[in-house]
């Protein structure tokens, strides 16, 4: 059994209110193994749709530090509900044992390797998401869809 950005498998939890599916590997896999759909976004508190965020400061792991925010493209400081979403997501991999999550990649909270550098131009950084970086440390192995 694994955790999954919900986004994944076609559930429209995306910021825009649209989701990721661009291929089969997710829903392939869950024909033959049991994936728990996560949007650590929602679980935080966030609406669907929303506006678009980004980490400004530095990654997942500087916002858990209180280092970095994540910030909405209107500038509101949204790091809270991401902070509680991870928490969330954690707490839902606990309980059920979980010990992988198949994250969205570059997504402020779902990323895993890659997120977007704050700047909203499109440019990226090695770093991950939120929930990703609190799944990291409590060892969660982590796998970014692009490497389903």
């Amino acid at each position: 059994m694994k955790l999954i950005s919900a986004c994944l498998l076609g559930i429209r939890c995306t910021w825009s209110g649209h989701n990721k599916y661009k291929n089969d590997r997710a829903i392939e896999l869950s024909r033959v193994e049991a994936l728990i759909p996560v949007c650590p976004e929602q679980l935080g508190g966030l609406a669907t749709p929303r506006v678009p965020q980004e980490i400004q400061g530095g990654t997942g792991e500087d916002v858990l530090n209180g280092e970095g925010k994540v910030v909405n493209k209107d500038g509101k400081d949204v790091t809270r509900a991401f902070i509680i979403g991870a928490e969330e997501t954690l707490k839902i991999a606990k309980q059920l044992n979980i010990r992988e999550f198949i994250g969205k990649s570059k997504s402020p909270s779902c990323g895993c390797g890659q997120i977007y550098d704050g700047s909203f131009s499109g440019r990226l950084l090695n770093g991950d998401g939120v929930t990703t970086a609190l799944l990291r440390r409590n060892g969660i192995r982590l796998t970014s869809e692009e490497d389903l």
